[in-house]
């Protein structure tokens, strides 16, 4: 017996990743961050605000680039799993493309003002710009995102490891979220000002913001690639001959129950939460600062530190809360404290007493990071689960579904933001708007949320993945192909 427990906590040990190696994977978040998340986070206060581009027109070019991603990324996973190389099949992608998109930043905001009266085909210029730069940039992120994420499901065989490391990354995403949440607040320095209009110059501000990023984003890269090691490519990957083709990649994918379920979860959170978030900032300026965009961009700064303080309380919390009631259970709690945060923005957003916004923006973020920590943990079991069935690691697929389908999400919630405020009657030429506008920008941002986050306990709890199923498959796994 004795030996038997011994065995089981040498087992144990030899699952754990160090805390240094955690840290630095988890340093690749902020190339997803910055490379994807950001242009999103600040296109309505560059190009409809500043610009002058119809919020409409906006929404629709932040959607449009999410369908070209149908291509991109599941490409790119699969790519990355038929990859060999003596630096494995994951590190190669994430030191190039990472480098690249660093490099490539600062130019999606390379326009001039002066654009906004050329029109092509019955649009501004400044509109087909977004196009054209993002169908060449967005490859490059999708060819690092998708074997930096699948990287992240191959650190560990073990079913609580797998939380802990997620947990890491979650945690330090909620860092650099922040840079964000901080951009436009940076195109309030001196700098930028331009005192004899009483506005500032958003552009410029972000083109010297995403200069700074892309210099961080490439030296992350490097990090990575030194210090985060491929554990199942020697005794796994390269033993496997057979060529996953394209259409295994996709239809083998999507055919995994499981795997469909926890798509379901992230398109429900994403859409439902993505539809309003450029509606919040659109609430923090027009109703709380009445339409001030200075100190709306500063309390959009103050939300974002309370944001990543709720991130940094989620992930761990309901890590540990996952330890004993199951990861399944864990997401429901997620999503119903979620629940909280964005219903109750309809009081918690208000001139009276500004500061309360930031208590809504920490316990959506306290959801949030949760959620998607736990999201990405029970992906690293779903792989345990498509390799016991098909016989292969395929990290990159599920990945590059798993975030098409986030991302397109995503683009659709901005795109419908977009609809929502055109049909609100936002008018970006005058400060104040009407009280009909004002409402409607309110009540979408607290109604559709909770909607969603229905929608997510309600796909989750088809989720047949516990604790004890998914280590009976480890079992099966090492007994066929040994331990890793």
């Amino acid at each position: 017996m004795n030996g038997e427990n011994q065995s089981a906590t040498n087992m144990v040990a030899k699952d754990r990743i160090p805390a240094s190696t955690k840290f630095s994977y988890g340093l690749g978040t902020a190339l997803d961050m910055w490379g994807f998340w950001l242009y999103p986070a600040v296109a309505f206060a560059v190009f409809n605000i500043y610009l002058g581009v119809e919020p409409w027109l906006v929404g629709l070019a932040l959607t449009v680039i999410r369908l070209y991603d149908a291509v991109s990324d599941p490409v790119a996973g699969w790519i990355s799993d038929n990859f060999r190389s003596k630096f494995g099949r994951r590190r190669p992608f994430i030191l190039v493309f990472g480098i690249l998109g660093g490099l490539g930043l600062p130019l999606l905001f390379f326009v001039s003002p002066s654009w906004i009266n050329v029109t092509f085909l019955g649009a501004s210029v400044l509109f087909w710009y977004m196009i054209v730069s993002s169908v060449i940039y967005i490859p490059i992120m999708s060819i690092y995102t998708v074997p930096y994420n699948s990287l992240g499901a191959e650190m560990s065989p073990d079913y609580d490891e797998r939380t802990s490391i997620m947990t890491y990354r979650s945690t330090m995403q909620k860092f650099f979220e922040v840079g964000n949440f901080y951009a436009l607040r940076f195109t309030n320095l001196s700098w930028f000002l331009l005192p004899e209009v009483g506005k500032k110059n958003t552009l410029l501000g972000i083109q010297v913001y995403t200069a700074i990023l892309g210099a961080m984003m490439i030296i992350f890269a490097v990090i990575i690639f030194i210090r985060v090691k491929e554990r199942y490519y020697d005794k796994v990957v390269v033993k496997i001959k057979e060529h996953i083709s394209i259409k295994s990649s996709l239809y083998e994918t999507l055919k995994n129950r499981p795997f469909r379920i926890m798509m379901g979860v992230g398109a429900s959170f994403t859409l439902g939460t993505s539809m309003v978030g450029s509606l919040g900032y659109y609430a923090t300026v027009y109703y709380v600062c009445a339409g001030n965009t200075i100190d709306g961009d500063n309390w959009n700064f103050w939300m974002g530190i309370a944001f990543m303080i709720g991130g940094l309380l989620g992930a761990p919390i309901l890590g540990k809360v996952a330890r004993f009631i199951d990861k399944k259970h864990s997401v429901m709690v997620a999503a119903c404290i979620g629940m909280i945060g964005y219903g109750g923005s309809w009081f918690l957003y208000t001139p009276l007493i500004p500061w309360l916004q930031t208590i809504a923006s920490g316990i959506m973020a306290f959801a949030a990071s949760g959620l998607w920590m736990l999201h990405g943990s029970i992906g690293a079991d779903i792989i345990d689960h498509d390799e016991l069935n098909t016989g292969k690691r395929r990290e990159g697929s599920f990945t590059a579904c798993g975030s098409y389908i986030l991302k397109l999400g995503n683009s659709l919630g901005y795109f419908v933001s977009g609809l929502i405020l055109g049909w609100a009657g936002f008018d970006s030429n005058v400060m104040v708007q009407t009280p009909d506008t004002i409402f409607w920008i309110r009540a979408m941002l607290a109604g559709i949320p909770v909607a969603g986050l229905i929608a997510v306990i309600l796909f989750v709890s088809r989720l047949e993945l516990t604790k004890q199923k998914c280590a009976e498959i480890r079992i099966t796994l090492e007994q066929r192909r040994g331990t890793v």
